[in-house]
């Protein structure tokens, strides 16, 4: 019996006789079915057949519902007795690990009704160029800063760690340097190229980010990566780090430059935060903000992004409380090098990748967007 939905349309079955529950399909089965299938994650829940995401939308699987227990033992399959204690006590948590010695998964177990839930995230087997990405080519110009905090944006699922690691591979690649990274999990592996790279994971080398980025600065590093700014006490030593000459790198789960600039700013007590728009305006060297679409002839996704070098106009507007205005900069700030959403999501709708609809959609200023597709036509496949 197949278990993944045909993708053509087929008659109605033939009514038979109900078929006997299936036995509990085993969790190799269904990491190789993610891989042959090209997706990126794999959800299992408590009351619904497995489900794979392939190219963003979400395919069920033909098999019976999982219970209770089926998502216990396919999770213990996957992760140790001393995570799911962690799921007991904290209600979820992250990690990774490998499949058949050669592919790589993210995942994340956690409670939901009083049961096993679980996601699982594909991560490439190999690393990306910048090119491959399709990152604007003055993101590698920033690669070389000898100090600097330089975030990467964007919604869950939108390639940031795949970025930052493909970014930090250039730097390893082409700087004799000490990098040090922060995780929460590891996802990919660094080797010692040029430069010399340790990787600590959360909850296994170090507590938390904040202490890991603490110690990190004793360590003698060049580059350091913390993989996500998640409280003030991580933003405020982030900022610190890149301040007393550390190149930073970090993620947010925000769109935009200007929102991430005031995400971090909002983060601190209302009598600190000039301190802070201060020190933005002079340690906060870029921010990558990235999307990925779905292709229109359905073979995969698209990157869009927006790219913002901090000018010394936008720190202007950083210190002076007016990020509401960072938006018109990047628009006309492309002999910089940077690169409105707007412009790359009109560039991919031109040449034929995204739909019109997802460009209004995903547009920051929809109205700017209409104005720099003017009367053009995307190109035909």
């Amino acid at each position: 019996m197949a278990i993944f939905p045909s993708r053509k349309p087929e008659p109605p079955p033939v009514p038979a006789a109900p078929a006997m529950p299936l036995k509990l399909v085993p969790m190799e089965d269904l990491l190789r079915l993610v891989v042959d299938e090209g997706a990126s994650d794999l959800h299992l829940s408590v009351g619904a057949p497995p489900a794979l995401r392939i190219n963003g939308k979400l395919v069920k699987l033909q098999l019976p519902p999982l219970t209770a227990e089926d998502t216990e033992v396919l999770a213990r399959a996957v992760t140790s007795d001393a995570n799911l204690q962690r799921v007991t006590e904290e209600g979820s948590v992250d990690f990774a690990f490998s499949f058949r010695g050669q592919d790589r998964f993210r995942g994340s177990v956690y409670r939901q009704k009083g049961q096993l839930g679980m996601a699982l995230r594909t991560i490439p087997k190999r690393m990306m160029t910048l090119a491959e990405i399709g990152l604007p080519p003055a993101v590698e110009e920033t690669l070389t800063l000898p100090r600097g905090l330089i975030l990467v944006t964007g919604p869950t699922g939108s390639g940031k760690t795949t970025t930052l690691a493909s970014m930090l591979d250039v730097i390893n690649a082409t700087t004799a340097g000490h990098i040090m990274t922060i995780e929460d999990p590891i996802e990919y592996f660094h080797p010692h190229k040029l430069g010399i790279v340790n990787q600590r994971e959360v909850g296994v080398d170090v507590p938390s980010f904040a202490e890991g980025l603490r110690r990190a600065l004793r360590q003698d590093p060049d580059v350091i990566l913390v993989g996500e700014m998640r409280d003030l006490e991580t933003m405020e030593t982030a900022i610190t780090a890149a301040e007393t000459g550390h190149l930073v790198f970090s993620t947010l789960h925000t769109t935009g430059a200007a929102r991430t600039v005031d995400r971090i700013i909002d983060a601190f007590p209302e009598d600190r935060q000039e301190q802070i728009r201060v020190q933005l305006a002079s340690n906060l060297k870029a921010v990558l903000s990235q999307l990925l679409l779905p292709r229109l002839d359905g073979t995969g996704r698209v990157a869009a992004f927006e790219f913002m070098i901090n000018t010394p106009s936008i720190a202007a507007l950083i210190r002076d409380n007016k990020t509401f205005r960072v938006p018109n900069e990047i628009l006309t700030g492309s002999k910089f090098g940077m690169v409105s959403l707007e412009a790359s999501l009109v560039q991919h709708y031109l040449n034929g990748a995204i739909s019109y609809d997802q460009v209004i959609g995903k547009a920051q200023d929809p109205a700017a967007a209409i104005q720099l597709i003017g009367g053009q036509q995307p190109r035909k496949p």
